[in-house]
């Protein structure tokens, strides 16, 4: 409900968006009509309500079609780009992370720290007009954006071109915040009197650190990870609208945009349901990494 307040009290309507301003008022009016935007905000929620239960969030403001249509189409870009990017932070971070902290206050320790606020403090679009300037435009090595080269083979290797430069983005913004996520939680764990006792029983430095360290820092790191989905497709918006990424961070803009307020409730659901799911799937991965965690 505050969702669809905040989008349809924003300034503009969507029929002053794709219509000639010098068009006769009457028929601007009758538009309005049309779209029921002449309705009170309760009778619009309402209507937006009752599509939503019938399966559906109605038609776009913009094209005219299904909204359930063009998020299906644009949600499968974003996952694509978001998984693959979220799967390469958690295989850089977390082992990085610990050996961080293993390496406390060495110098290999002061460089992953240093690196990691650096990389935390990077806006997302100045790296990412960076690297298009550095790989696209210097060197020509990489496409400057979109998912497919026009008019060329819709192949394996080309996707991967395309996919380079968004994902490095998402992936260094990933890494630089977790890397101290997990170095701080396997320091907490590694201090435990429990650990202290393992090594003087002689067990090797690694099944202690990886086997009995790591799942029991596992908690905290599950929980800085699942966070990071949700934030994801906010970070995908800028991304998206970078490297021209058909996704729906690019759909996002343009509903905005345009005032298109069905699309962008649909977005906002779609947002609702995402978080909603991974917090559930946080819970059930407590219970598998901790089986101090139990659940009725």
């Amino acid at each position: 409900m505050l969702n669809f307040c905040i989008v349809n009290l924003a300034p503009g309507n969507p029929v002053d968006m794709f219509i000639d301003p010098n068009t006769p008022q009457q028929l601007v009016e009758a538009k309005k009509e049309m779209l029921g935007l002449n309705d009170p905000l309760i009778i619009q929620y309402f209507k937006w309500l009752w599509q939503l239960l019938q399966g559906g969030f109605g038609y776009s403001f913009s094209s005219f079609a299904p909204v359930t249509h063009i998020i299906g189409e644009r949600i499968g870009p974003t996952l694509m780009l978001t998984s693959i990017s979220l799967t390469l932070g958690l295989l850089i971070a977390i082992p990085i992370g610990i050996l961080s902290a293993v390496k406390q206050n060495t110098r290999f320790d002061y460089i992953i720290t240093g690196l990691s606020f650096i990389w935390t403090s990077m806006p997302q679009f100045f790296l990412g007009l960076g690297l298009i300037y550095l790989f696209a435009l210097h060197f020509k090595i990489l496409p400057t954006g979109g998912m497919l080269t026009i008019g060329g083979d819709d192949n394996f290797a080309d996707r991967i071109k395309h996919l380079i430069l968004p994902v490095s983005v998402l992936t260094i913004a990933i890494i630089g915040k977790k890397i101290r996520y997990v170095r701080a939680s396997m320091l907490d764990v590694l201090k435990q009197d429990y650990l202290r006792t393992a090594r003087a029983k002689g067990l090797h430095a690694f099944i202690v650190t990886n086997k009995h360290a790591l799942r029991n820092a596992l908690i905290p790191i599950i929980t800085v990870f699942g966070m990071e989905i949700p934030l994801l497709l906010g970070g995908s918006i800028i991304i998206e609208q970078i490297f021209q990424w058909p996704g729906i961070g690019q759909l996002t803009m343009q509903s905005i945009l345009s005032r298109d307020y069905p699309t962008l409730m649909g977005l906002n659901f779609i947002a609702a349901i995402i978080v909603l799911a991974t917090n559930l799937f946080m819970d059930i991965l407590y219970f598998v990494a901790d089986p101090r965690v139990k659940y009725n």
